[in-house]
């Protein structure tokens, strides 16, 4: 049977997993089992962040509505209740975009809101 030299494969794995870590500190960016492991870990926070992400800006953009929601006199609750009972469906992200750049157009979606919810009374 030939003799199999790894030589060049090992070079070339070795090369690829110290790209990965490049800008690491210490011996996590120099050092093949140290930057085996921070791979690893990256992958795994990676893939655990990228769920967090949904919940961290749906609580952004609520926070956002409240804020100009309290400028115009009632509170993020009350204006979700009334946008579900009225059968508006708006998501949080594109009225948290109208609260923070057009102000004027998502004072009329509270409007609306609001006044459907009072003819329903």
């Amino acid at each position: 049977m030939t003799r199999v030299k790894k030589g060049v494969n090992a070079l070339k794995s070795r090369k690829n997993i110290l790209r990965k870590v490049k800008g690491y500190r210490h011996g996590r960016s120099t050092k093949e089992r140290q930057a085996n492991e921070a791979i690893f870990h990256a992958g795994t926070y990676s893939f655990a962040h990228r769920k967090d992400k949904k919940g961290d800006f749906r609580r952004l953009w609520n926070v956002r509505m409240n804020a100009a929601l309290r400028e115009l006199g009632t509170t993020y609750s009350k204006f979700i209740a009334n946008l579900k009972k009225n059968d508006i469906a708006l998501d949080r992200k594109v009225l948290a975009d109208l609260a923070e750049n057009h102000p004027a157009i998502f004072k009329k979606v509270l409007e609306k809101a609001v006044a459907s919810a009072i003819k329903t009374k």
